[in-house]
């Protein structure tokens, strides 16, 4: 029985080891540098039609009405369709008002940020190459 590298190629263990590590720290070290941050608030325009603006409070009008009507009659799509697009609407709000900015950082920490994680994933990928 003969043994092969990772993935049953010749790339070679050691080197795929190496690589995840890499590949691990660098994205972990990368993952880290990042802020993330939200400016979610009633008062804050989501979407902006031309010069209008809605507000999540004007989404949460819809979603009252709603719920109200599927109190009312469970039965009538208008309801579950005005409550659900409502929720769909605030959701995509709160993920559009989230910004991502780096910390802070010197050139030598990121560029060992990327050396670590483009060249882990370099090794990653050389070791599940068969080799000749």
């Amino acid at each position: 029985m003969e043994i092969k590298g990772a993935g049953g190629t010749e790339g070679g263990i050691g080197g795929f080891f190496i690589g995840l590590v890499m590949m691990i720290a660098g994205g972990y070290l990368f993952l880290n540098s990042i802020t993330v941050s939200q400016q979610f608030s009633f008062g804050l325009g989501l979407y902006r039609f031309g010069g209008f603006s809605i507000t999540s409070g004007m989404v949460m009008v819809p979603f009252i009405f709603g719920v109200g009507t599927i109190f009312y009659n469970s039965k009538n799509p208008f309801g579950w369709l005005l409550a659900g697009g409502s929720l769909v609407a605030l959701s995509f709000g709160v993920i559009a008002g989230i910004n991502f900015h780096f910390r802070h950082m010197s050139a030598f920490d990121l560029i060992v940020i990327l050396i670590l994680l483009v060249g882990g994933i370099g090794l990653f990928l050389k070791s599940l190459k068969s080799g000749g």
